[in-house]
């Protein structure tokens, strides 16, 4: 485990924002992870958990907490059968590309989603109209009381975006997938082909900091209806035009802020109340971040402190 204090949380997110915290430990193994967590309870010291910083915005003040970063530069994969048995540490990518290369088929859409495995669980992540609820077949969370129990999906009362722990606070430590066999050559097309179309919407990360899709889809008003792309009535309501100190809209797509030179965590968070209002004054629709805001912001919705232990 790798521990610095004083740590620029800047560094540990994709927005590349943030002031700093006081202690940062890097965990890679749900070992390590599950040490560090038992020592800090028995300290009773407070702590967030992140894994990649993908969908998180850190206040400018920092925060006043110690911050577990559960990440792991190896993927961490092991495969019985057609299931596999992953950390929640590796990141969601690199175990696209494991199941392209073993010839598995059901988490191929996950192809260049950034994050880690712990936090795609906890959000139910997903593109083209699947997620990884879908096909998890178990996992191993981590209670408050830093004990390890194992459930399955049901557990998680899994819906668009969202799972319980976002309220619970539980740990994802591992967690097992239930796939099907596919053609690796298949596989790889569909990958490929994938990050095509992500390349042609989405932003370069390392040149035009983010943290992807702000908002979640629009929920159908019926059953026959198919989730809406808040991206169109952002675009609609002339997001794109709008911009707050150095953070402003990506003009290939109305649901992602970048951060420009000179930006400012506060410039995110004010950018998005302001697309926020633009989509109910023209729609008369309340948008719902997929983001996350941790420590003080100004003029704050509502708390954001999901994810303190």
């Amino acid at each position: 485990m790798n521990i610095k204090t004083n740590a620029p949380l800047s560094a540990y997110t994709t927005f590349q924002l943030g002031g700093p915290c006081p202690c940062l430990i890097e965990c890679s193994t749900p070992d390590e992870l599950l040490q560090t967590v038992q020592k800090l309870k028995k300290e009773n010291k407070h702590f967030l958990l992140i894994g990649g910083g993908s969908n998180l915005v850190i206040s400018d003040h920092g925060l006043q907490t110690t911050v577990i970063r559960y990440l792991s530069s190896t993927p961490l994969i092991e495969r019985k059968g057609d299931d596999i048995t992953v950390s929640a540490s590796t990141v969601l990518d690199d175990l696209a590309i494991f199941c392209v290369d073993e010839g598995l088929e059901g988490l191929n859409y996950t192809t260049g989603i950034p994050g880690t495995i712990g936090g795609a669980v906890v959000g139910n992540a997903g593109a083209w109209g699947k997620q990884v609820g879908d096909v998890l077949k178990s996992a191993d969370v981590l209670d408050e009381q830093g004990k390890i129990k194992t459930v399955g999906p049901d557990y998680f009362y899994f819906s668009y975006r969202h799972s319980r722990l976002k309220e619970t606070n539980e740990i994802i430590v591992s967690v097992t997938f239930a796939l099907t066999p596919g053609d690796p050559a298949a596989l790889a097309q569909e990958r490929a082909e994938i990050l095509k179309k992500r390349a042609e919407k989405h932003p370069d990360l390392a040149a035009q900091p983010c943290a992807g899709s702000f908002f979640r889809n629009i929920e159908p008003t019926s059953k026959a209806e198919r989730r809406q792309a808040s991206g169109w009535f952002l675009e609609e309501a002339g997001s794109k035009d709008l911009k707050v100190g150095g953070a402003y809209v990506f003009d290939k797509h109305a649901n992602i802020i970048i951060k420009g030179p000179n930006a400012k965590a506060q410039d995110v968070h004010d950018l998005h109340l302001k697309m926020i209002d633009v989509v109910k004054k023209k729609f008369g629709l309340q948008l719902v971040r997929e983001v996350r805001f941790a420590g003080k912001f100004k003029n704050t919705l509502q708390a954001d402190q999901e994810g303190f232990w």
